[in-house]
């Protein structure tokens, strides 16, 4: 009883403490946006004369607490739009609330770079990891999105060749598909060789938001090593932009994106780009006569058999602003790609008319409702599914070489492996997100994605196969819990859960009667489920010095093509685990300004990476093919950063630079159990040192008012780096140092309305190679021609 009494007592004292407080004292709220209704995160809303002050969040939402009675200047600020203020009064115990709408400041705007920082401002702001590239920066350029990736600190884009040829996206160490995409949230799994990141043009995109190691709550995958997210075209207004370049090696590209948008609330928007390239670029190699076999040595030829082309539609029509959805959109993409094969894994192997292809046919759904039920309820909802199919197509049986010289063998063979399968992989994805806003400091998050795939197929040169036949079928979910708590504008802490599964069917080939030939199968089944947590926090220790830091036990869930194979040069394995990783990462950014003329940003980050159940190559039982297994443990220490600065509007420089240190971590090899010479190793064919250096002079009013020219410079450095482990041999192959050089010259008219751009890439006609043998494009030269107009 006594106890009782004195609870009272303290509830009774704190109520009248919140009581007087909220009698004494002033709240002001509102939300910041732009003069088009554009959200500003980030903004500096702040009580003139006094030291009251705080940030607008990523809803743009402000919040002034503990404000005393009186008269103040209440200003509003944000970089690139002009400062507002307002002269209000307050009175004891007032709930206050003013909204303000900022016109854009075309003097203020001054990019730290020339891929847009500023703009994106509010994505970096975040606790998480993040690098924002504002993609309109860049849209002037011929540059696709991996292109544009390739400038991030952290991130290295490897490719076999030119236009349209494989790449490996790495980000902090990570590769392939331990790195997730999503386009617009959505999870790219799916969307088939038709829609890859280098063939997707920089002017799909709005921004591009990267994210090294943990991985927010709302993207909602099975993301080993980090994501990479593209936004396209957010505003709910009518814009048309279109354009088309010419260059080198006979490679054309045209781009037009459009989107209209009625006072009803009727919408619709058409995304539709194309890629050509011969890539007949010249190369040198080492020849062989295929007749005689005269050897000749370092050759400059051009390449001959490497035609890529692709072409894409992405339509969505529907209605937005409407009481039951803030957007409703039914879509459809379609596309088809083509693509010869030059060479093998090095350039000692020639092809002169294996080529492969496929197609996207994906009828796809989003909806979109704020306040659903209830104020602070969101909802959002995305769903596609994939019609398309691939093809392989090798069943001519030559050898060539780099003289385009060929021997043409008698019988049913190939130029690799003998193949006409053409195949569906049926692959369905459905995303949900709901958030809740508790209050002005508490929120919490539910997503949920959920994966299909059933692949059917069959070959033409083989119609009897049983092989074709057989289940190959996987489900896989990603559920997610995350809690958001925003003590204040100079702090906020998120806490998540991932509950990953993922249920397999396979069948597995047997001899039942032991005799030759004798080929059964027997469907195998299996399933796991893996439990993922994380945390990130940021704070600001000034108003312009940012703190951040998070951890993340991730899981990658194994791809279809690792379960099921191929059926070409992978086979399948329904035994592999997930892949795990620790992930933890440090980071600071600053910002600066001198007078308002001069303006530096720097940006660092650390991270660890301890990965166990890597899931990587070695041989089949027959050596005839690769199988995927769960081989190795890894260690990743890295670090990087960059320094940016401009001057007025004239001037902007920056030098990104990453170091990353991947070693070998498995202690005893498969099944032995002594120590392995590779333990502790470097882990080979990996970059561990790059960056990129880059400036930009712009001349405004040239020519004309509204006109701007503008000349600008990249560099690209890869250190070199060890093709196999370091250990192993005293003669050991490498990939050679790269630098590379680009410049281009963009004149826009009439305040970027008619845009023509000139570039010159790889000036110094270097010779670069991002796998071991497989040379990059020579020097080339291209003209882009843009219009933009936007109401």
């Amino acid at each position: 009883m006594q106890i009782s009494k004195i609870l009272h007592i303290g509830i009774f004292c704190v109520l009248s403490i919140i009581t007087f407080a909220q009698k004494s004292s002033v709240t002001i709220t509102g939300h910041i946006k732009s003069a088009d209704g554009e959200v500003l995160p980030g903004a500096a809303i702040a009580l003139k004369g006094t030291s009251i002050g705080t940030f607008s969040n990523s809803e743009g939402k402000y919040f002034l607490e503990k404000v005393m009675p009186g008269t103040y200047q209440l200003t509003v600020s944000f970089i690139g739009y002009q400062t507002q203020s307002k002269q209000i009064t307050t009175k004891e115990g007032e709930q206050l609330k003013f909204n303000f709408h900022l016109d854009s400041d075309t003097k203020e705007l001054e990019s730290f770079s020339v891929i847009g920082r500023s703009e994106t401002k509010e994505i970096n702001r975040q606790a998480y990891n993040v690098t924002a590239i504002d993609a309109k920066k860049l849209q002037n350029s011929t540059l696709d999105l991996s292109h544009a990736l390739d400038r991030v600190s952290g991130v290295r884009v490897r490719e076999s060749g030119g236009v349209g040829s494989n790449m490996n996206f790495s980000l902090n160490g990570f590769t392939g598909r331990q790195v997730k995409f999503f386009l617009d949230g959505v999870p790219m799994d799916n969307f088939g060789s038709s829609f890859q990141l280098n063939n997707i043009p920089i002017n799909l995109a709005e921004r591009v938001e990267v994210y090294k190691g943990v991985v927010p709550i709302w993207l909602g995958s099975d993301a080993l090593g980090g994501a990479v997210n593209i936004v396209t075209n957010t505003k709910q207004n009518s814009y048309v932009d279109a354009s088309y370049s010419y260059g080198s090696f006979n490679t054309y590209r045209t781009a037009i994106n459009a989107g209209f948008t009625a006072k009803n609330g009727f919408t619709a928007q058409v995304n539709v780009f194309q890629n050509f390239s011969n890539n007949n670029y010249w190369i040198n190699v080492d020849v062989a006569d295929v007749n005689t076999g005269e050897y000749f040595r370092n050759q400059r030829l051009r390449r001959f058999h490497d035609t890529y082309h692709n072409e894409t539609l992405i339509a969505n029509i529907g209605i937005v602003g409407k009481k039951f959805a803030d957007k409703l959109l039914i879509g459809i993409t379609l596309g088809q790609n083509k693509a010869e094969i030059q060479t093998g894994a090095r350039m000692v192997s020639v092809f002169g008319k294996w080529h492969r292809k496929g197609n996207i046919v994906m009828p796809s759904l989003k909806y979109q409702k704020k306040d659903l039920f209830v104020k602070g309820l969101n909802f959002n909802l995305s769903a596609n599914y994939n019609l398309g199919q691939e093809q392989n197509i090798d069943t001519v049986y030559r050898r060539y070489n780099w003289f385009q010289q060929f021997k043409q063998y008698e019988g049913l063979g190939s130029e690799r492996e003998r193949s006409l399968y053409k195949f569906r992989n049926n692959n369905g994805l459905a995303t949900a997100n709901l958030s809740y806003q508790i209050d002005d400091r508490h929120s919490i998050t539910i997503n949920n994605v959920y994966n299909t795939f059933n692949r059917k197929g069959k070959d033409e040169l083989f119609p009897d196969a049983d092989k074709y036949e057989q289940p190959r079928i996987n489900t896989k979910n990603v559920l997610g819990l995350g809690y958001k708590f925003d003590y204040s504008d100079r702090w906020n802490t998120s806490l998540f859960v991932k509950q990953f599964s993922q249920d397999n069917k396979f069948s597995v080939s047997y001899n039942p009667s032991g005799n030759w030939g004798d080929i059964a199968y027997r469907d195998q089944k299996n399933s796991f489920s893996k439990l993922g947590y994380g945390v990130a926090s940021t704070y600001f220790l000034l108003k312009n010095l940012q703190l951040k830091g998070s951890f993340e036990k991730s899981y990658r869930l194994p791809e279809t093509d690792e379960l099921f194979g191929d059926l070409l040069n992978l086979e399948g394995n329904i035994d592999l685990k997930p892949e795990t990783s620790n992930n933890y990462n440090l980071g600071f950014s600053y910002q600066a300004s001198i007078h308002k003329i001069h303006r530096f940003s720097i940006d660092a980050n650390v991270m660890y990476r301890y990965a166990q159940g890597f899931i990587r190559p070695k041989l089949n039982a027959n050596q005839t093919k690769q199988v995927m297994d769960n081989l190795a443990d890894v260690t990743n220490f890295g670090v990087d950063g960059e320094v940016r600065y401009s001057f007025r509007q004239l001037v902007t420089a920056g030098v990104n630079l990453t170091y990353q240190d991947l070693r070998n971590n498995t202690k005893f090899e498969d099944g032995y159990t002594t120590e392995s010479p590779l333990y502790r190793d470097r882990i080979p064919n990996m970059p561990f040192m790059f960056g990129n250096a880059d400036a930009a002079l712009f001349l405004k009013d040239f020519g004309k008012k509204g006109n701007t020219l503008t000349f600008g410079y990249n560099l690209l450095y890869v250190h070199a780096y060890y093709l196999y482990w370091p250990s192993l041999g005293s003669d050991k192959l490498d990939i050679p140092r790269q630098l590379s050089h680009d410049v281009n010259i963009v004149y826009a008219m009439a305040n970027g309305r008619y845009n023509v751009a000139l570039e010159c890439k790889n000036m110094l006609d270097s010779k670069l190679y991002d796998n071991f043998s497989l040379q990059k494009p020579s020097r080339g030269f291209y003209v882009k021609l843009r219009y933009f107009i936007s109401k």
